[in-house]
């Protein structure tokens, strides 16, 4: 089964210093339809204007991600660690027993374009812990770049959770295949740009649940960024 979230059916929240979507039921939005795929519970598409952000908030037992499409966010947490997120970077934060941070978009004068990710952990209670690793988009360019996984295979982060996630840049006309193990299912988020998977068009911000259905094969049509998540 390949079902299509469209990027207009989302939630929407729009503030004078943040305009976001949500892929899932997040904060004032719920839809029992929407709850999240698997272990994956939220993908935010935040932007936030120049000199905006979230304040020090608090988290725990959620494993957090962070993946910057435009500009530069700036990130605080109570674990001493401080850093700039830019496109290519891709941030990992276990909450564990309880962290606060704070985001800023960077600059005074640019917005940020932001994915943040939520993946439930396989364990609570856990010492939060935090990771960033850039990983150059020229490399990802008709292939496979493994972000996200159980295990930092591949060179990607560790999260505490069965989860893989994957990340692409497709040419236009250019295709690529993915194939899920019987067992697996997954959600397909674009990023940017445009694409087709069979009979489908994805535009900016769609997204595609696969159940059932070992093989996809992906083609850009518009210089697509293309996120994949590979999930019990």
């Amino acid at each position: 089964m390949l079902a299509v979230r469209k990027a207009d059916d989302r939630g929407h929240t729009n503030h004078a210093w943040l305009d976001s979507h949500h892929t899932f039921s997040f904060g004032g939005y719920y839809d029992p339809q929407h709850m999240g795929v698997s272990n994956l519970r939220v993908i935010n598409d935040d932007r936030v204007a120049p000199g905006g952000g979230f304040p020090t908030h608090g988290h725990n037992d959620m494993e957090i991600i962070s993946y910057v499409l435009d500009g530069a966010l700036e990130h605080k947490d109570s674990m001493g660690q401080g850093s700039v997120i830019r496109p290519g970077d891709v941030q990992r934060m276990s909450a564990g027993i309880g962290v606060t941070h704070s985001e800023y978009n960077h600059s005074a004068s640019e917005p940020v374009h932001f994915l943040q990710i939520w993946l439930e952990p396989n364990a609570i209670g856990i010492q939060p812990s935090y990771e960033q690793r850039h990983f150059p988009l020229e490399e990802r360019r008709g292939r496979w770049a493994t972000l996200i996984s159980p295990d930092a295979r591949d060179g990607s982060i560790a999260t505490r959770q069965d989860a893989l996630m994957f990340g692409t840049l497709l040419a236009t006309g250019e295709t690529l295949e993915y194939r899920f193990d019987a067992n697996r299912q997954g959600y397909v988020h674009l990023a940017r740009g445009q694409m087709r998977i069979g009979s489908l068009t994805l535009r900016q911000g769609d997204g595609l649940r696969v159940q059932k259905h070992e093989r996809l094969e992906l083609l850009g049509v518009d210089d697509a960024e293309i996120l994949l998540f590979d999930l019990p």
